[in-house]
């Protein structure tokens, strides 16, 4: 079983699978996750949303265009709708197969096979907290399924994360952001007692990853996709990158080392 705190551990800067091995495969689909394992990625990315019958769903985007052969919001039909879906020939027609999975069935297909970590869309926060709110199905949903030591929760979504800090045995949170970080949302991710910080690659520095570590809060920046920022955020002693093409990033990091 892959544990999400043996990151504390590990010396070298982790692979994390942005929506599974993105780059090769359409993204948060069974194939891309099963290929993002075979690459050997230490973790991988999801995003999760809530169909119209509150099931979690696996897709990035609040609507069907971009993904899908469907339209409209994700929240507009059942999931049983929602799985009638071609969700990979928009990537290549050879993937008309692929539909939309739920949240569980991710679970397990992947689950101790590498650390996963989810992310809960903004789009899907909803403040009066129902009981079957997404934060708290997804979390029942990891536990049940024992899982909570290999899953990391993120949102760009703060309240999301103030409410799963708030639950017993809570699994480990992440806080996602494309603004740099100010005192305040240091603060804020100490008393939550984030395990990380995932910034969009383009606002990190030296400074915010040392502040970050001084508050024993890890670093996995997002949407490195090339060689040079693999190298940028490498320098910087980020802990992980979150990357559409896990196996460049493998070779990237051989590289790296070898020069």
């Amino acid at each position: 079983m892959q544990n999400i705190h043996s990151v504390n551990h590990v010396t070298s800067t982790r692979i994390i699978a942005h929506r599974g091995y993105s780059q090769k495969y359409p993204e948060n689909t069974r194939v891309a996750f099963q290929a993002a394992v075979k690459a050997g990625a230490a973790m991988i990315e999801l995003d999760v949303m809530l169909s119209r019958d509150r099931k979690p769903v696996v897709i990035h985007d609040a609507t069907l265009e971009r993904t899908t052969n469907g339209h409209g919001a994700v929240s507009d039909f059942t999931v049983a709708d929602l799985k009638k879906l071609d969700a990979g020939s928009w990537f290549d027609p050879i993937y008309a197969d692929q539909r939309l999975p739920e949240l569980s069935e991710v679970l397990d297909l992947v689950g101790g096979r590498t650390s996963l970590n989810i992310e809960l869309k903004a789009q899907a926060y909803e403040h009066h907290h129902l009981p079957d709110a997404i934060e708290k199905q997804v979390v029942a949903m990891v536990k049940k399924k024992n899982l909570t030591d290999s899953v990391l929760i993120s949102s760009f979504e703060i309240d999301f994360l103030v409410q799963i800090a708030s639950m017993p045995d809570p699994p480990a949170i992440a806080l996602i952001s494309d603004i740099p970080a100010s005192r305040r949302i240091l603060e804020l991710c100490t008393h939550l007692k984030v395990f990380s910080w995932h910034p969009d690659y383009r606002i990190v520095t030296l400074r915010q990853v040392e502040m970050m570590h001084a508050a024993g809060i890890k670093v996995f920046p997002y949407n490195v996709n090339t060689f040079e920022n693999y190298v940028q955020m490498v320098d910087l002693k980020v802990d992980g990158v979150i990357t559409d093409d896990p196996i460049a990033a493998a070779q990237w990091s051989r590289n790296r080392n070898a020069a």
